[in-house]
């Protein structure tokens, strides 16, 4: 399915069609995964053709699915220095409670001590803790369980069928929403020009990136390579998980500010102004308190585009709630759809983080039409969800035919870092009929100043 006849309102009027080669189906299961990071990426390359035109610099994109496969599932292929990729922590699963299953996530050390506290559990490094948080959760019926530890700061879901998930007050206010909610907001002095003659779609562009985990990086990381200058800025005391930093680090520079510090906040506004987009993924309100959620940002400086990616939204009961792609996928049925049909069953989970990563090359493309929109329209703003991009996931008509099973090797590149050789998944487009690139390996995490090339 082309984003053309999934999302016509996200290819920007007049983009050229871009070919999609490749194997319809790719991975076995109950739904479309195919059919939404295909149609994300195609969106993503349109958008991006889009504003190469606009800039006199038309660039032909294409798309094979093998690629999107092998992109989405670049955690999974990243090799550092020959070891493989540190993924989910012991305490990130599903645990069945005393009416269903609850899944948590505790990659992050805050995420876990939230989740300890709000079981009693103490926290340790026993090998024996998850047969400890089992004993506890057992006990407990799912739903005040995923209250109780999501009071506490932790991230928790208890298992729904999407339509459990639908008659929810989260699930409803998410089913309302379009996929891409676009602010209203014009502000006076938003137009602005962009500079002709760029060698790729986002060449002399800048982003300042606030975003975290998958979802926005997977945009930065694509942003970058069609040529952006994008500055990925983390808080010195609660620094990313290295192997996900490495695997969304390509294309950008990495450093730490404290944006609490009234002088750190004021290097990062110095930059605002030769900025042309803000991405950021930081649970809704969070950065409000610092001026720099997206009204306040354009209030400030109309030019920008900025496109804020959350897990739920930023309406309903779970409007300023934590949550992460296999958390979206409990909540939302899509878990219930992937369980086991054997006599213990259990939930199960889709074959890659299809959420996250469709997310974020609709957010790419979304920041690149609105880019191409500037110089008529001004600055914009815009907000995608993953329960959002879950729902759209769910309505898409199940898929037939049989899927993948002769898959060619994996396209893959290595290039020495500070961390030693890396390999990795290069994106998933195609420029001119040739593989697309990074232009460089992973920058040391936090080891860049707060400035534009």
């Amino acid at each position: 399915m082309g984003t053309q006849e999934l999302w016509p309102e996200l290819v920007p009027g007049g983009a050229p069609e871009v070919p999609v080669t490749g194997p319809r189906r790719w991975w076995a299961g109950p739904l479309d995964v195919e059919g939404l990071v295909v149609a994300a990426v195609r969106s993503c390359a349109a958008a991006a053709a889009a504003l190469g035109a606009e800039r006199g610099a038309p660039v032909e994109l294409s798309v094979d699915v093998r690629d999107v496969a092998a992109a989405v599932e670049s955690f999974r292929h990243l090799r550092v220095d020959g070891r493989t990729a540190v993924g989910f922590a012991p305490l990130s699963r599903f645990f069945p409670t005393a009416d269903r299953w609850v899944r948590f996530h505790a990659n992050y050390p805050h995420h876990r001590a939230a989740l300890l506290a709000a079981l009693d559990v103490p926290d340790d490094d026993g090998a024996d803790l998850p047969d400890r948080v089992a004993a506890v959760v057992a006990a407990m019926p799912a739903e005040p369980l995923e209250a109780r530890v999501r009071e506490r700061g932790g991230v928790a879901a208890a298992l729904r069928t999407p339509q459990e998930w639908l008659a929810h007050a989260q699930g409803h206010a998410v089913a309302q929403a379009p996929l891409v909610q676009h602010g209203l907001d014009r502000v006076a002095g938003g137009t602005a020009a962009l500079p002709r003659g760029a060698a790729l779609p986002m060449s002399g562009l800048r982003v300042l990136d606030l975003t975290r985990v998958i979802a926005g990086p997977t945009a930065t990381r694509m942003l970058g390579a069609l040529g952006a200058d994008v500055l990925r800025i983390d808080p010195p005391d609660n620094p990313e998980l290295l192997d996900q930093y490495l695997d969304t680090g390509f294309a950008k520079r990495s450093a730490a500010a404290d944006l609490h510090d009234p002088a750190e906040r004021d290097r990062i506004e110095q930059l605002l102004p030769r900025a042309d987009l803000v991405l950021s993924s930081y649970r809704p309100g969070a950065l409000a308190r610092l001026g720099l959620d997206a009204a306040a940002l354009r209030e400030r400086h109309p030019h920008l585009v900025v496109v804020e990616l959350s897990a739920w939204g930023t309406v309903g009961p779970w409007g300023r709630e934590r949550g992460f792609d296999s958390i979206v996928q409990v909540a939302t049925g899509i878990a219930h759809r992937y369980g086991t049909d054997d006599e213990s069953w259990r939930p199960g989970a889709l074959p890659v983080q299809a959420l996250d990563h469709a997310a974020g090359y609709l957010a790419a493309a979304t920041a690149m039409r609105s880019l191409t929109r500037r110089e008529q329209d001004g600055g914009a703003s815009a907000r995608i969800s993953l329960a959002r991009v879950a729902h759209e996931l769910l309505r898409l008509p199940v898929p037939t035919g049989p899927a993948e099973h002769e898959r060619p090797p994996v396209r893959t590149a290595t290039v020495p870092s500070a961390y030693g050789p890396v390999e990795h998944v290069p994106p998933p487009l195609g420029v001119g009929g040739r593989p697309l690139g990074f232009p460089g390996p992973p920058q040391p995490y936090a080891g860049a100043a707060p400035v534009w090339l």
